[in-house]
């Protein structure tokens, strides 16, 4: 006859306590957790927006901005959580009133005027026109044509529709910044104003080119 194990009253009451502490750890550690989620999703954080419109390429003023508390939950990326990191910086696009700023929305600290509108990788050239003033405005596009003289007089397109990124009056900006070839004189000839446009490296490099041994005319492209 098999034996059997027989436990006394006192032990099954010690086992059956330890089992429900142990469920009651668990189960206060998984709330917890729960709620230290919940809690940093939802805790309030300041995020800098723009008080009023700001222009592209105009830099930021403590005036332009205020503090806002959101949860963290819906702050943007990059946002900037204090208005002295923004103050200062030049706007790369439109801001919009009550828009988040971000590292996106403003350019580097210490960048040049023209240095911070430029995104990456491409370059701004400076192209002489006779157009007069007020026929384009930044974030027009522009085909840029050059004719040669010589045995075999030619015209060829050099760049099309790249943007204009700024319209100088007769002074122009000196010098050049930031990897900027701004030096509308080069040309030659009086000019009503200057176009400073965006182009690829390689586009750069034709346009100094054609710059040197031609004429520069600009031809304004379709509005996209």
């Amino acid at each position: 006859m098999r034996g059997r194990l027989i436990r006394s009253p006192r032990a099954s009451a010690a086992i059956s306590v330890a089992c429900g502490l142990v469920a009651m750890i668990a189960v206060r550690a998984y709330a917890a957790t729960v709620a230290g989620s919940g809690a940093d999703g939802t805790r309030d954080v300041s995020v800098v927006v723009a008080m009023r419109p700001v222009a592209r390429g105009a830099v930021v003023s403590p005036a332009d901005l205020r503090l806002e508390r959101i949860p963290r939950a819906y702050a943007q990326p990059g946002a900037f959580s204090s208005m002295s990191q923004a103050a200062g910086r030049v706007a790369l696009a439109d801001l919009a009133s009550g828009e988040t700023l971000t590292q996106t929305r403003l350019a580097r600290v210490r960048a040049g005027p023209v240095a911070s509108l430029l995104p990456e990788g491409l370059r701004a050239f400076a192209v002489p026109t006779a157009l007069p003033q007020g026929t384009l405005r930044a974030g027009d596009r522009v085909d840029i044509l050059a004719t040669y003289s010589g045995s075999q007089p030619h015209t060829e397109t050099v760049v099309e529709g790249v943007e204009v990124l700024l319209v100088l009056g007769p002074g122009g900006i000196p010098g050049s910044q930031g990897g900027a070839s701004l030096d509308a004189a080069a040309a030659g000839g009086p000019q009503s104003q200057t176009l400073v446009v965006l182009v690829a490296p390689e586009q750069e490099h034709q346009l100094a080119y054609a710059r040197a041994f031609a004429d520069l005319e600009v031809a304004i492209a379709p509005a996209r």
